[in-house]
């Protein structure tokens, strides 16, 4: 396992760490796009189902990214301070700290998801698909909290390679257990939407199997009593305190795309069609920066342990001189062919230009995105977890809630109120971003 992220060139390391990230979630993404092709194959309403649940999927996801945050950044921490002992238990510390959380997770899903499904709106079949969905994954979430720790373990230690491959076969073995668990077949009854579920469990099950064996191989965890994992009270706050700032920011998100939603619904469906397109052609022109995400959080953790505030500083330029090339990539394709993108998802005409519009000023906004993305990643490298919740906080519900209603009420601009706010607050979060991380870094130095 290779471990010189305190030594090694810094350009070396950041490419080593941030292009097989981002490849894996390139991969991770065509998962997801391959699970609602095929709910859309089923019917509207099981497609509809899924988008149902997917604010509630997120909730398993934000705690998983939580949990995995504060693990990569404690035992890079421990590491970076040469204490290998110290990042030993925090490994095996992250396993029981997992599987409670996973426990808790499936039990309050089980109970309360349809009460949160019908609140949302949800009956009759509508309500059955959704549950049936949902019930197999709350069944599996232990799978998916196991592999969030051992994602973060690796990272850590500055493999990225292992989680890529797992992320790459899981998309290949998707489009053939998808339809075979759907449709059955081989003595498999049809098992319609909760086959798509069970299809997913049934990978991150695999997935487990497939890091451990890596972990094992690697070194990293060689023998284990099981008392060690029974839980510390001191390693179990250290998770808690770098991790669950990290898990209540990602929630953030969700009410961020409902309050935008809420304000873009009262322009029609044809903006809120457009919304959604160009939020996901948006993911899609972004997703090369997450790889950097993760080089920046490893390597400002074990740096950090070491104590070398220089080595993050570069960490932090060159990964921003990377952030921008690709953000600006991202930013020119969405210029210049931002009608032909549009037309790509949809062939309603009053959609296309309302989003082309929204699309033509978001563009301008993918440079922020890289700012905060890999500036909040470094924070959170440097155990002050709690900025990233700030700045959600900040960015996804208090400034568009005011700024929304200034531009679209008082200013009287319509729906372009609404484009322009994201620009104005995604900017202003980026400016703050960008002077809290240098006057810590000072004060650091």
């Amino acid at each position: 396992m290779t471990t010189d992220l305190t030594t090694a060139p810094i350009p070396q390391l950041v490419r080593r760490l941030a292009i097989p990230a981002g490849t894996g979630f390139f991969f991770n993404t065509m998962f997801n796009v391959v699970d609602t092709w095929y709910g859309g194959r089923l019917s509207t309403t099981a497609l509809a189902a899924m988008s149902l649940s997917f604010p509630v999927f997120f909730i398993i996801l934000s705690v998983g990214a939580g949990v995995s945050t504060g693990a990569t950044t404690l035992i890079g921490n421990a590491l970076g301070r040469g204490a290998p002992g110290e990042a030993r238990r925090f490994v095996l510390q992250s396993f029981s700290f997992a599987l409670i959380h996973a426990c808790a997770l499936t039990v309050l899903g089980l109970t309360f998801a349809p009460a949160i499904f019908r609140f949302m709106g949800a009956s009759g079949e509508y309500l059955s698909l959704a549950l049936g969905y949902m019930n197999v994954i709350f069944s599996g979430v232990p799978f998916f909290m196991f592999n969030f720790v051992m994602n973060a373990i690796l990272h850590s230690h500055g493999n990225t390679v292992t989680y890529r491959n797992f992320l790459v076969a899981g998309f290949l073995l998707n489009l053939l257990l998808d339809p075979w668990f759907m449709y059955g077949g081989l003595g498999l009854p049809p098992l319609g939407l909760p086959g798509i579920a069970l299809a997913t469990v049934a990978i991150q099950c695999l997935g487990n199997f497939y890091l451990f064996g890596r972990l094992l191989h690697l070194d990293v965890v060689k023998s284990f009593h099981l008392r060690e994992l029974l839980p510390s009270r001191r390693h179990y706050l250290e998770l808690a305190k770098q991790g669950l700032p990290s898990a209540l920011n990602m929630m953030t998100v969700t009410l961020g795309i409902f309050i935008i939603t809420w304000f873009v619904g009262r322009y029609g469906r044809e903006a809120v069609a457009a919304y959604g397109i160009a939020s996901r052609i948006e993911q899609i022109a972004l997703l090369p920066v997450m790889g950097l995400n993760v080089s920046t959080l490893a390597l400002s953790a074990q740096n950090f342990g070491a104590g070398r505030i220089d080595r993050i500083r570069r960490v932090l330029a060159i990964s921003l001189r990377y952030g921008f090339l690709l953000g600006s990539l991202g930013t020119m394709a969405a210029l210049l062919f931002t009608s032909e993108l549009m037309a790509s998802f949809t062939g309603d005409r009053g959609v296309i230009a309302a989003g082309v519009r929204f699309l033509r000023i978001e563009a301008f906004v993918f440079p922020a995105y890289v700012l905060l993305y890999i500036c909040v990643s470094a924070m959170q490298g440097i155990k002050r977890p709690l900025f990233a919740l700030w700045i959600g906080l900040y960015r996804q519900i208090a400034a568009p809630v005011l700024v929304f209603h200034l531009l679209t009420t008082v200013f009287a601009w319509g729906i372009m109120g609404i484009w322009w706010g994201i620009f104005l607050v995604t900017w202003s979060a980026a400016v703050i971003v960008v002077v809290y991380v240098t006057w810590i870094l000072k004060r650091l130095e």
